[in-house]
């Protein structure tokens, strides 16, 4: 297959070309059109490499679209991978939270049909997507290493969080923005709210610290990439440091995330954040970190649609090349997970492709529209 007339965003430049593909992977990029007549003709809009996404709560949110309200594994994944793919995600790290006080809670139950839906969906090829395993470890619950034995042997995990929401630190500081959340989104009542509060200090003292000793040693012993989550002071970022982490997901102050960088973990940031202009829980906004140079991945989190326009929009409030806003959705997350073989259009890289087709709407604002994609050279969208 020969896609031409591209405006092609390869690593560190923009050129207009030609990119030559063979048996799923990228053999050649040239300079100018290809005048064949099988080559297909881009009309000068932006070919980028497939979106990597390394967390997003997309799945979760079809598997549990309301409170309390379980939808079956099967329909949940297609559809989270249908949305996933139109947004121009060919790589996608399904991030699964496991342990909650909450039992009625998607995070709180068990998790062996969520593992036959993915693998049943893989072998029949009913996915667009090369889907990845993410387990998001909350560290206080009590049944959060039990919950993890559906997943300890699966050769789909690649990535493993740690994570503690207690309330009154790390991203709820503000007690209030733990009421909204919990209250709002997880439909809990205020009285309930207020016992998981008084219950929060107890389980963090019981559970926490075993609980991350575990999850330690496993990403350790099992080669799996491990990240931080909300780390907020030095504290947080030297233990994710000395525990051995790669990633530091979220953190919540332009401080730990300076020192984060600094000592070499990849620093991931919401898309959502960005585009809205700052933090739904009121934490650091992304562009901060971004115009500090702090910035290294973006993921979608909760909106999937906002990876590509976030990548766009560090263009606009960062003062980001192109080819280096592109890379914080596409090769950085790739590198920060030992994924070697995709993220940028290059040589023997897989044909994950995506065209982007800019548009303006009606008050004259530009936007990326996802136009095609092509997973390992087939046209998938």
């Amino acid at each position: 297959m020969i896609i031409t007339n591209a405006k092609i965003v390869l690593a560190h430049e923009v050129i207009n070309g030609t990119v030559h593909i063979q048996d799923g992977l990228i053999k050649e990029i040239a300079q100018g059109n290809s005048m064949l007549p099988e080559a297909i003709n881009l009309d000068g809009d932006i070919l980028i490499p497939g979106l990597v996404e390394l967390h997003t709560d997309n799945f979760e949110r079809h598997l549990m679209p309301r409170p309390k309200t379980r939808w079956a594994e099967l329909p949940a994944l297609i559809a989270h991978d249908v949305e996933l793919i139109g947004a121009g995600i060919t790589t996608v790290f399904d991030s699964i939270g496991i342990g909650e006080a909450d039992s009625k809670s998607v995070r709180g139950m068990g998790f062996d049909a969520v593992m036959h839906a993915l693998h049943f969906s893989i072998e029949n090829q009913l996915l667009k997507s090369d889907h990845f395993i993410h387990i998001r470890c909350e560290l206080p619950a009590p049944n959060t290493v039990e919950l993890f034995q559906a997943f300890a042997n699966d050769d789909r995990l690649r990535l493993i969080s740690l994570m503690d929401h207690t309330p009154g630190q790390r991203q709820f500081e503000d007690i209030s923005q733990a009421r909204n959340y919990y209250t709002g989104k997880k439909g809990w009542t205020h009285s309930f709210f207020d016992e998981r509060v008084a219950a929060g200090p107890d389980l963090q003292e019981r559970y926490a610290k075993p609980n991350r000793q575990y999850f330690v040693d496993f990403c350790k012993s099992h080669q799996i990439a491990m990240a931080s989550h909300d780390d907020t002071t030095l504290e947080h970022v030297q233990q994710a440091i000395d525990e051995g982490a790669s990633i530091c997901e979220f953190p919540t102050r332009l401080n730990a995330a300076q020192a984060a960088h600094q000592n070499h973990l990849a620093v991931i940031m919401g898309a959502p954040n960005l585009v809205r202009g700052g933090s739904h829980s009121g934490n650091v906004a992304a562009k901060d970190l971004a115009l500090a140079g702090h910035l290294d991945i973006l993921s979608s989190d909760y909106i999937p649609n906002s990876l590509l326009s976030a990548a766009f929009k560090l263009t606009e409030v960062a003062n980001f090349s192109l080819p280096a806003a592109i890379a914080t959705v596409t090769l950085q997350p790739a590198k920060a997970v030992g994924l070697k073989d995709r993220g940028q259009i290059a040589p023997n890289q897989i044909a994950d492709l995506v065209r982007i087709r800019m548009l303006r709407n009606s008050q004259r604002q530009e936007f990326p529209f996802v136009s095609s994609v092509w997973r390992a050279g087939i046209k998938v969208v």
